[in-house]
């Protein structure tokens, strides 16, 4: 299985001569995608095989001085932008007749750029070849100190203010997903993420309502604000929303959590099970919510990106991941399989059978974890061999009961469960 990552790196401030070379060219290139894009909107075309074909010389009479596989990755940059337009305009999710060129990256393939060595490279221009500095970071050598290889291609974006480009590279590698001997199973919630490891529940908090809302009063007061004087599609508020960093914060969360939960399960040779939600969970979420407020959160919460980000952690380590059927998984006891009867809002409910005491997203954990076990057909261990602890006491310090609780202050700070609750013992222990 082949992994792709991609890492942005800053060149130093170029010369004035330089870099007038890379805006004559992000010019050139820039035509030839907004050519492109229309052609094939037009034509109802998205294959880049039969766009370059149709296109290809005449882009090179155009622009003779360009090197040629120019024409080749505008038209791959082209097809992939007809291809979008052409889907969301199939589901009527456009306003426009054609989309519009904004933000311009320089699509390069090996014809087009050279790595000299691990600071440096060439990249092809009208003027001939040009060698650049690169300046590297922390993650730039991650992925070169972790056998990770560098791809083909490559992009370069103009920074015009401080006149530097940023390059966009590729790492490859190629991952063979082990066997399973056993499963973590992950249940996603609004506020929190609870995964089951080893037969302890532990619920991951991300305050992601505190977030959401947080942001949803602050734009508030900025619609407020500047609708009345400057409309509703101002550039002035559009460039609020931007400085706010909303998505930022969430895909933070998000890949944090995923790093932590991935690498507990590659560390024991394990899967990862969680519930197939579907394509749009939100939508069928919100489908009896009247209040405003709700909705937007639960859209907000975006179930799906958090499951995402896990699959796409797990695809690094080689770690399977599994779905399964979310039916009742917080509803039924993993013990008797009857109902559990929850207080209003409240977390807590009570089997009506057994009498024990369960914690929404432990439970959920657990049948999910019962439900992998009894159909994937892995090598984790049977049912016969699993313990689930049915004390009745309300809330007894069991792992089927009640979870252990990681807040987002200590599991943002670390990249290992073993830290971070290392570190939760010596504050519980301080105070």
């Amino acid at each position: 299985m082949r992994v792709a990552r991609t890492v942005v790196v800053e060149t130093p401030p170029l010369p004035r001569k330089f870099f007038r070379v890379f805006v004559e060219l992000e010019g050139m290139y820039r035509n030839m995608v907004e050519q492109l894009v229309l052609h094939a909107v037009r034509e109802g075309i998205a294959s880049f095989t039969r766009l370059k074909a149709l296109k290809y010389r005449e882009l090179r009479n155009l622009y003779p001085q360009l090197p040629s596989h120019y024409a080749y990755t505008a038209c791959q940059d082209a097809s992939t932008r007809a291809k979008s337009f052409l889907k969301l305009r199939k589901k009527g999710l456009v306003e426009r007749e054609y989309p519009e060129v904004n933000s311009v990256s320089i699509w390069l393939d090996d014809h087009l750029w050279k790595a000299n060595d691990l600071t440096s490279i060439k990249v092809a221009t009208h003027k001939g070849w040009i060698p650049l500095e690169v300046i590297p970071h922390k993650q730039y050598w991650k992925y070169v100190n972790k056998s990770w290889k560098l791809a083909s291609e490559a992009r370069i974006k103009l920074d015009r203010k401080s006149r530097k480009l940023l390059v966009y590279l590729t790492f490859v590698k190629e991952v063979e997903e082990h066997r399973p001997r056993g499963f973590v199973s992950v249940d996603v919630n609004e506020n929190n993420v609870t995964a089951l490891i080893d037969g302890t529940a532990y619920l991951f908090e991300t305050d992601m309502k505190d977030i959401i809302l947080g942001y949803y009063y602050r734009r508030k007061r900025v619609q407020e604000k500047y609708d009345k004087v400057h409309g509703i599609k101002s550039r002035v508020k559009r460039k609020i929303f931007r400085k706010l960093r909303e998505r930022e914060k969430k895909q933070d969360t998000r890949w944090k959590i995923a790093n932590i939960v991935v690498r507990e399960a590659s560390k024991r040779g394990y899967a990862i099970v969680m519930e197939k939600l579907g394509r749009r969970p939100g939508e069928k979420m919100v489908f009896r919510i009247r209040d405003s407020q709700l909705r937007h959160r639960i859209f907000q919460a975006a179930f799906r990106g958090m499951q995402e980000a896990i699959e796409e952690k797990a695809r690094e380590y080689g770690v399977s991941v599994v779905y399964v059927n979310p039916r009742n998984t917080s509803r039924l006891c993993p013990i008797h399989g009857s109902k559990i009867v929850y207080g209003n809002e409240s977390r807590i409910g009570k089997c009506e059978r057994g009498g024990e005491m369960w914690h929404r997203d432990v439970v959920a954990v657990w049948n999910l974890l019962l439900i992998a076990l009894r159909g994937d057909g892995s090598i984790a261990p049977s049912l016969a061999g699993l313990f689930v602890d049915g004390s009745p006491v309300p809330l007894g310090s069991t792992a089927a009961h009640d979870p252990t609780r990681v807040p987002r202050a200590l599991w943002a700070r670390r990249k290992s469960l073993d830290e971070t609750m290392n570190s939760y013992k010596m504050i519980r222990m301080n105070i």
